[in-house]
């Protein structure tokens, strides 16, 4: 299955994405959305890249990179991450790495080859996702997308000023 959708494409991780992962793994500005806190070596970035052959089956993640075609323009990564073979389930979070490249359809176009993948190709049951209450674009994306709000949790994740509510929508393949 190709992995392809309204202009763009899905693919593996390769080595040559080390600095656009390197920059983008450790841009703060992200941080509250990935619940990461530290920052990314490149060491580790490249240990990741070396390994990312193996199975979701096994790692119980998997990224790929977001290309805009023509050209194969990387602008981003979509994730399914906290795999559940049992359940049938996974996360799934998409990032478009450049202000500038945003609201152009691109990470629309990624989660609908996201979810056609975990649902034809892998026969996941459902997916889910977790958005901060201040990510009304990724709240619209998903929703328009048909995830469906699940749970609230209230002041959930730490942030500057206080806390933020995160939201948890999921969905759910019908044809299972």
């Amino acid at each position: 299955m190709i992995l392809e959708s309204d202009g763009v494409r899905l693919r593996a991780v390769e080595p040559e994405d080390l600095e656009l992962l390197y920059k983008w793994e450790n841009e703060e500005a992200d941080w509250k959305g990935s619940n990461t806190l530290v920052p990314y070596s490149r060491y580790t970035l490249r240990r990741y890249i070396a390994s990312s052959h193996r199975s979701l089956f096994e790692t119980c993640q998997l990224r790929l990179m977001i290309d805009v075609m023509p050209g194969n323009r990387t602008v981003g990564t979509v994730d399914l991450y906290d795999f559940d073979h049992f359940h049938m389930r996974a996360g799934v979070g998409i990032l478009i790495a450049d202000p500038g490249e945003r609201k152009k359809g691109y990470a629309s176009a990624a989660l609908n080859c996201i979810i056609r993948y975990a649902f034809e190709t892998i026969n996941l049951h459902q997916l889910w996702c977790n958005i901060i209450e201040g990510n009304s674009e990724s709240l619209n994306l998903f929703r328009h997308h048909g995830f469906e709000l699940c749970a609230t949790r209230k002041e959930w994740i730490r942030v500057n000023q206080g806390f933020e509510t995160e939201y948890t929508l999921q969905l759910i393949n019908k044809t299972i």
